[in-house]
């Protein structure tokens, strides 16, 4: 027997309440804490990170598995103490949101230094517009308006939206405030006006966003279903690509490193899969140096070739 059509509909809008409040408590609370000491959240984070690892089992073995697939030469205590490292990082990435949304600007300041903005400064000397390239490192959040900080050049950020509408709403109006401009990973025209235009767009495009418009990349030497978007772009629009890192140097103190590289020359050719076999490879590099610090709970080997299993057994699904 179902419910009321009228009952369900109280009960769907009630529902919305509650989860919205309940949105707005939880931000309020995330608002709060960009008031605490920096050096404190660098002790905090950890802690959070290490009780993330023992309460999300799947993405636990999410990592684990990815971990095992590119450190294979790890035994299986030094997998395991990169992977609760890789955890402690995960948690100070949520307090670095705060951060990112809500610290003073000059607290921001203080704790970043950053290298290589000649670079940014002869990409866009001509008037093209800039790809302003990074990779999914768990500094990803605030490197953001840190890099906005200290950019020549105004920053057009794109992001993926949050399921949530409240939290969406605020984390959109936040990264607008704090970095420039903000676009939907989906709103490919807008990304395409902005370099047109001349502005750096930032973004990164190393997960796997399913096999449509994929080529497969070596990643740590496995094929990965890789987004060719810096590519494209590029090729759409003109744009110069210049990537840059994002680092977090220690949590107490609480200090970060930014380090933009100089533009990619020849970039892009007609070969989308040689393309994106160097965006790859220069990803690889940098997490080789810091491998904690790259979002390893995500799945970036689901997608695989015709024929080749899974990594990932239903219950990452």
């Amino acid at each position: 027997m179902t419910d009321h059509p009228v009952k369900s509909v109280r009960y769907q809008r009630s529902y919305s309440r509650l989860s919205a409040w309940a949105a707005h408590l939880g931000l309020a609370l995330h608002r709060a804490l960009a008031s605490l000491p920096p050096d404190f959240l660098g002790k905090l984070g950890p802690l959070l990170g290490r009780m993330f690892k023992h309460i999300a089992p799947r993405r636990r073995r999410i990592a684990d598995i990815n971990l095992k697939i590119c450190f294979p030469a790890l035994s299986p205590a030094e997998r395991e103490a990169l992977l609760t490292r890789h955890f402690e990082s995960l948690g100070m990435s949520f307090l670095e949101a705060s951060l990112a949304w809500w610290a003073p600007r000059d607290k921001l300041r203080v704790l970043v230094d950053v290298h290589g903005t000649e670079h940014l400064e002869a990409a866009a000397r001509d008037g093209s517009g800039v790809i302003l390239l990074g990779a999914h490192y768990t500094t990803l959040e605030i490197s953001g308006p840190m890099m906005a900080l200290f950019s020549p050049i105004p920053i057009t950020a794109v992001y993926r939206p949050h399921e949530h509408p409240v939290i969406d709403g605020i984390a959109t109006e936040q990264r607008r405030s704090r970095i420039g401009a903000a676009i939907p990973r989906d709103d490919i025209k807008a990304t395409v006006r902005a370099l047109q235009d001349g502005r750096t767009v930032w973004f990164a495009s190393d997960q796997n966003f399913g096999l449509r418009h994929s080529v497969f990349s070596p990643f740590f030497g496995v094929l990965a279903a890789t987004n060719p978007a810096p590519a494209r772009l590029a090729k759409l629009s003109g744009a110069r690509v210049v990537p840059f890192v994002s680092e977090r140097l220690s949590y107490h103190p609480l200090r970060y490193r930014l380090t933009i590289l100089p533009a990619l020359e020849d970039f892009p050719t007609n070969d989308p899969q040689q393309d994106m076999d160097r965006i790859n490879m220069l990803i690889e590099e940098q997490v080789r140096r810091m491998p904690e610090q790259y979002l390893w709970i995500h799945r970036r080997f689901k997608d695989r070739p015709p024929g080749e299993p899974s990594f990932y057994d239903g219950s990452e699904r």
